[in-house]
């Protein structure tokens, strides 16, 4: 976390800004003298603003953000309606769950206005809200969002100038076989185990067992990507909970210095979220604590009952990861022939651009590259962790990730040379690019077997010196592919034996 890179320290700038958006919601909803529960609403609804809208685009994060009310006030008003009424309630919320992992199929615009619509039912429970609340909840959301878009897209607009990486398209398939019908089901499946298990521990505080189980499935794509998350959550917790006993509990809810701290647990919610799940979840731990202050109920007993809730919500997220799996071997499969395929793109157009194509350019493709490696290295992080016990599977994920490695540095280096118009017609580079392709297509056979594209792209002009990189990048590209071959063809719990 202290060391990690932040080039042009994105980060840190990101970070700054919530703290700001934040502060300003929070404000704003005090100046208009709105009551305190309605200011930390407006407080969470900035906060997930700023944090789960992640469109590719400004204009898009910006209509996604004018979408919020629209999932977010009609579930405030569900939510507060059923609140005598527990067994329509917890019903009621199933469905939002259900409803806002489907929703993820629809890529970031869905994921972030399903995050709003579960968080909007949870912060009614958290704040207790009633019917009577609703107008001036309604209020706080809105001026939240008007601070946080105003932060964001006026003031301080870091994604004009260092747009956010391309999330991936989701996994195609239909019905049952498409993921996030599946994890719809996982996670209805685990909320509801969490409601009856929290609400047996607690019929006050039961909601957090819910929103552990929620959140465990989110960004996750498989079983194994669920049961490493809920690991590194419950870890963040206890850490959290031991800090809140020296931060938050002597603080006794004192406005200033906790608020102070609440900023500072912003900050580091958004500075830690991309590198360690577990430090964020501290930080929203330590901040629930300092919430709970404000509130005027916090003790020892309700941070302990908070690990209590956490822990069974996990383990409702274990029970629902069993209900139609996705296995990690299934999904990391999917990932890696996504990424290969890549590669080949990738390839055929740098080709192309060397053959004197001005209209081919491999750049595009290098970045898509990068983007699905590092979904392939969130798939195979529950096998490379360094508590699985997995030797075999351990060592193959390992050899894949460093191969698949390879293929990236040798992928830059050819657009970096394609780029260059010097470094071009070489005959030899046509041979190189069908063995390439052939590489490719041993590890993920085409559909549709079609003409070679490289072979009218590089008709056979003389040898250039140029092109002497090129055909490096493309050896290190065929050796990686083939080396590929062995631990994708190898069975999961066999161990892994070396190319001869």
């Amino acid at each position: 976390m202290f060391v990690a890179p932040d080039p042009g320290r994105v980060r840190l700038r990101v970070s700054s800004r919530a703290v700001l958006g934040i502060a300003l919601a929070v404000a704003a909803a005090e100046l208009c003298g709105l009551s305190l529960t309605a200011s930390i609403t407006g407080g969470l609804a900035a906060l997930l603003a700023l944090f789960t809208v992640g469109d590719p685009t400004v204009r898009r994060q910006a209509v996604t953000t004018a979408l919020l009310p629209a999932v977010g006030f009609p579930v405030l008003a569900l939510a507060t309606a059923l609140h005598g009424a527990p067994a329509l309630r917890d019903a009621s919320w199933l469905f939002v769950v259900f409803a806002g992992v489907y929703a993820r199929r629809w890529g970031p615009r869905g994921h972030a206005l399903g995050i709003f619509a579960f968080m909007m039912f949870f912060v009614t429970q958290f704040l207790h809200a009633l019917p009577a609340q609703l107008p001036e909840l309604y209020a706080a959301v809105g001026l939240a969002l008007l601070a946080a878009g105003a932060i964001r897209f006026l003031g301080w607009c870091i994604e004009r100038r260092v747009p956010p990486p391309a999330a991936p398209a989701p996994l195609p398939g239909r019905g049952l076989a498409r993921p996030t019908t599946r994890q719809a089901f996982q996670a209805a499946a685990a909320c509801a185990v969490a409601l009856a298990a929290g609400q047996f521990l607690s019929q006050e505080r039961w909601y957090w067992a819910v929103g552990t189980a929620w959140w465990i499935f989110v960004n996750t794509a498989s079983r194994g990507e669920t049961l490493v998350r809920g690991f590194r959550r419950v870890v963040g917790t206890v850490v959290g909970i031991a800090a809140g006993f020296l931060i938050a509990i002597p603080l006794g809810g004192a406005p200033a210095p906790t608020a102070a701290l609440v900023a500072v647990c912003v900050f580091g919610i958004f500075y830690t979220a991309a590198l360690s799940y577990s430090w964020m979840m501290f930080f929203v731990t330590v901040m629930a604590g300092l919430l709970y202050g404000l509130l005027g109920v916090l003790h020892p007993g309700l941070l302990l009952l908070r690990f209590e809730e956490t822990a069974v919500g996990a383990l409702g997220a274990a029970v629902g990861v069993v209900l139609l799996p996705v296995t990690t071997h299934a999904a990391t499969n999917a990932w890696i022939e996504r990424a290969v395929t890549c590669v080949h793109a990738c390839t055929t157009a740098a080709a192309r651009r060397l053959a004197g194509d001005p209209a081919a350019d491999p750049a595009p493709h290098a970045a898509d590259l990068e983007v699905l490696l590092g979904r392939v290295r969130l798939s195979l992080a529950p096998l490379v962790h360094p508590l699985s016990p997995l030797r075999a599977r351990k060592a193959r994920a390992r050899r894949v990730l460093a191969l698949l490695d390879d293929c990236a540095r040798e992928i830059r280096g050819l657009a970096a040379v394609a780029a260059d118009p010097d470094a071009s017609h070489d005959a030899r580079l046509a041979a190189a690019s069908w063995r390439v392709e052939a590489a490719v297509h041993a590890l993920v056979p085409p559909a549709h077997p079609a003409r070679r594209a490289s072979e009218e792209a590089l008709a056979a002009p003389p040898h250039h010196p140029g092109a002497e990189a090129a055909l490096g990048h493309l050896d290190g590209l065929e050796r990686a592919l083939t080396a590929l071959a062995t631990p994708l063809r190898t069975a999961p719990s066999a161990p892994l034996v070396p190319a001869a």
